[in-house]
Formats: C-alpha cells, structure tokens, sequence
C-alpha cells in the first residue's frame, strides 16, 4: 500500500494498534501474578492495563474488520501462553552455577498455571463477545455515535471477562466475599478506563476495503 503525506497509511496504523495489544495483553498477563490494594480493595495487577485493550481491540476492528480482530485475539492468546510456557521452561532450567543463585526470575516470572489459564479464557470469551457486540452496534448505526460502539461493547464484555477470570483464577482459593470484591473493582475500574479511552476511537479511519463500512 502507498503511504501518502495525507494519510498514514492503514498498514502502519494496524501494526501499532496490534503491537499495542498484544503488549499490553502480556504486560496484564505479568502483573496479574500480583493481588494489590486499591483504595483498601484486593484487585489484579493486570487490571491497570487490561481494559485498554478492549478499546485497542475496537480500533482495530474499525480499522481492519471483524476477521482481523479476532485474528488478532487469537494470535495475542497463543503469544500469552508461549510466554508462560518459556517463563516455566526457564525458570526450571538449571543456572549457570558459576553466577550463583538465580532465584529471583522464577519467584517473580514462574507461571501460576491457574492465573494463566483464568487470563487466556477470560480474554478470548470476552473479546469475541466484544467483537460481536461492537459488529451489532456498527450494523444498526454505521458511521454514527462511534463512542457508542466502544461503550455498548466494553459494557457488554468487560463484567464477562471479570467473572470469568474470578472464578477461574480464585474460585477455592478465596472466600466468596473476597472474590466479589475482586469482581466488582475490576469491572469499576474497567468501566472508568472505558470511559477515558472512548475518544480513541475517532482517532483511526477504517480502510477503504473494509466491508463493516
């Protein structure tokens, strides 16, 4: 495709919203690994940067269609679980025993293999359900109310991630009352984040050949 001074061209555009998600997918896989406090409530790590990519996930959409952005949810899924899989690998791997001990990477990186299926189901059922959600908005507005499109589908999708990931990640592990509250922030916080990211959408254009448009 030619990049002209008028547009950048969609192919830029689409690998840094991709490379945008996929990061931040990995980075709220990492940090889930942690339970902090917010305001006196247990929540995630992760859910500092989780709910950004739901409002990456719907530029993508817009910018390149239903089919890339569950392209895109997949591939971001299986790079999740790659990683999770090398941190094992390495943090099983005997050091070098002329450095020393090297205990520090496998007592922060190590994977807690419940934590890490809870985040890669959560974060496929949920985007695919925003990805239809966001189509549903789009097939009965169009072009108009495109805020819409994000707040309709995020609303939608975000109390499913959150729930799933609850029960999966904690369920037996954690007293009801702990796990609600545990629900409830990430779906607060999520829908404060929501909120601030709306105006991202008007920032891409779709492509010329996106059918949705």
């Amino acid at each position: 495709m030619t990049v002209t001074n008028k547009r950048t061209s969609p192919v830029v555009v689409l690998a840094i919203l991709g490379g945008a998600y996929v990061a931040a997918q990995m980075m709220a896989d990492i940090a889930s690994l942690k339970i902090i406090s917010v305001f006196g409530y247990a929540v995630d790590a992760g859910t500092l940067v989780y709910p950004f990519t739901f409002t990456l996930r719907d530029m993508v959409h817009k910018l390149a269609g239903k089919q890339v952005a569950r392209a895109l949810i997949f591939a971001a899924a299986a790079i999740n679980a790659g990683m999770a899989l090398l941190f094992w690998v390495v943090s099983e791997w005997n050091g070098d025993p002329s450095v020393g001990e090297q205990l520090a990477f496998g007592d922060v990186l190590a994977p807690v293999w419940r934590i890490v299926l809870a985040s890669i189901v959560a974060e496929v059922i949920s985007e695919l359900i925003d990805t239809e959600a966001y189509s549903r908005w789009v097939d009965r507005f169009g072009s108009r109310l495109q805020w819409g499109r994000v707040l309709s589908s995020n609303a939608v999708a975000l109390p499913i991630d959150s729930a799933i990931f609850v029960l999966i990640a904690f369920a037996g592990d954690l007293s009801g009352s702990a796990m609600w509250e545990i629900f409830w922030l990430n779906v607060i916080f999520k829908g404060v984040v929501t909120i601030i990211s709306l105006p991202w959408i008007y920032l891409v254009k779709p492509a010329p050949s996106d059918s949705t448009f």
